[in-house]
């Protein structure tokens, strides 16, 4: 039996995302994603730790949500993690580990016209039963 390597987050965006194409013609898009936990120590103080995920897409997918995410946004996003390594001016070592989306939901937030749309809406599929995403204002953002 093989391994599995998935990966499920749920965050904001912390900027808009990056669209890029390789020299052959490919869409890349870059999203920076922050995961906030928040939890009370032993002493029952509140405590918040954020983590940062880098997170590409590929294709005409890629292409398409660019349109619709901006910095902000709470997104739902699957995928496999992967590294990458590449050695740097210096010549030291480098290592970067993405997730590599295949899936991506919005969930709410955003600032651009549509961005109260989900990814169901824009490719006309929206279940009647869904209800309509929250608006956060940029004050209720931790970033």
């Amino acid at each position: 039996m093989g391994g599995v390597n998935k990966a499920i987050l749920i965050g904001n965006l912390g900027a808009d995302p990056e669209l890029r194409f390789t020299q052959g013609g490919a869409p890349v898009l870059n999203i920076r994603l922050a995961t906030t936990e928040r939890f009370v120590t032993r002493g029952g103080e509140k405590q918040e730790r954020t983590e940062w995920h880098s997170v590409i897409m590929w294709g005409n997918r890629a292409e398409a949500l660019n349109k619709y995410l901006s910095k902000g946004q709470t997104v739902y996003v699957e995928g496999r993690l992967q590294t990458r390594s590449w050695e740097d001016k210096d010549g030291n070592k480098r290592y970067k580990t993405e997730i590599v989306a295949n899936e991506l939901l919005f969930l709410g937030g955003g600032k651009r016209d549509g961005g109260e749309r989900t990814e169901r809406q824009s490719r006309g599929s929206q279940r009647r039963d869904e209800p309509a995403p929250d608006d956060f204002g940029s004050d209720d953002i931790p970033f």
